[in-house]
Parts: structure tokens; sequence; C-alpha cells
């Protein structure tokens, strides 16, 4: 039985791609997604085998997409796409139970090795990743420590993203009174009084691709 995969890029052409070279390589597509939210919703549903997941995603980011995705499918494996090797990103990723990295510029050549490799209990990396983690190791470096709920964080990216509190709301399915007290708890906790620097530190940590 082919293995069932979970596509989840923001990018249609980029997205009808992959899916085109995984369903070549004889993996099933059972879904795509846009957006993390509708990610998390499709893996509950469908429980894929594996999840693909771009970490540059509206609404809710890769990162925190696959908190919420190996909660409700705790057997889905992660594998992020990405454009970006900060070691923040990858640490974070680890740290969160990814069991691949692929480069998005060079997926095309990687992602069905990458699947293959995760889908036998391996790790895969690509090499610009390899040499990032490489790097981390030798430095003892460790991912910066993140003083927000994961609430808070998709109230951050939403707002970075330049949504209002009424749509932060719409978007979470909760009250305006609480998506800004959410925003209020988020700025005193970081110290953080105006959305230009919520922008910059959501950029930072990786909730936000510049």
């Amino acid at each position: 039985m082919p293995t069932q995969v979970l596509l989840v890029e923001d990018h249609q052409m980029v997205r009808d791609g992959l899916a085109m070279l995984l369903e070549r390589a004889g993996f099933k597509i059972v879904a795509q997604a846009a957006d993390g939210q509708q990610a998390v919703r499709q893996a509950e549903a469908l429980q894929p085998e594996v999840a693909v997941v771009d970490i540059a995603l509206p609404l809710l980011n890769g990162l925190e997409a696959a908190v919420e995705i190996v909660k409700v499918s705790p057997k889905t494996k992660i594998i992020f796409l990405t454009m970006h090797y900060d070691r923040q990103y990858v640490l974070r990723g680890f740290k969160l139970g990814a069991k691949g990295f692929v480069s998005k510029s060079h997926a095309p050549e990687q992602l069905v090795q990458a699947i293959r490799d995760v889908t036998r209990g391996k790790t895969y990396l690509s090499p610009e990743m390899s040499q990032v983690v490489l790097e981390a190791f030798q430095s003892n470096e460790d991912a910066e420590a993140e003083p927000l709920t994961p609430r808070e964080r998709q109230v951050l990216q939403l707002v970075a993203e330049g949504k209002s509190m009424k749509e932060v709301a719409v978007v979470l399915n909760i009250s305006v009174k609480t998506a800004e007290t959410h925003r209020a708890r988020t700025m005193e906790k970081l110290d953080i009084h105006e959305t230009a620097s919520l922008v910059r530190y959501a950029i930072r940590r990786g909730l936000l691709q510049p």
C-alpha cells in the first residue's frame, strides 16, 4: 500500500509540482493544504503517515502547525520544507519531533528520498541542513527559550501578518476580548510595545518569513 502523504505548501504552483512528483514516485497524496490551520484539520481527519510541511505558512506557521498535527495524529511523521537554514528553525524543528528537513531549492531531488527514509524509521537531512546542525552541535548551541504559550504565538503571528483583533478572533475562534488579552500578555512578556517590533520578533523566531 502506498505511503499516504499530506502536502502543506501555500504556493499552489509549487504544491502542484511536488504533488505530481510524489505521485509519480508511488506515494499517495491524501490531501493538500495551503495554510497551517487547514493542515491540522486534514491531519486529524485523515491520519496520514507523512506530512510534508512548508515552514513559511499563513495563519499558522509550519512549526506551530507541526505541534498541532502531532497532537491530533500522533503517528504522522513530519518533514519540513524550508528556504531558510537558520539554526533556530532547525533546532526547534527537531525539538518538535521533525523526522526530516528538505531544502525547497532541492526538493525535487531530495523529497522522495526523505519520505522513504522517514517511513523506515530514519531521519533525513538535506546536505545544507546537515551543515547547520553540525555547526549548532559543535558550538553547543540550543534553541532560545520560548516565553510564549502556543496560543500567544498564534496571536503574535496573526498580528504580525497585519490582521486586526477582530480578524484574529475569527481565525482562532475566540472572542475579541480574549484575543486582545493574548496580545497584551505577549507584548508584556516580550517587553515590546509596537507592532513593528512584534513583526521583527516573529521573523526572528520563525513565526513569520521576511
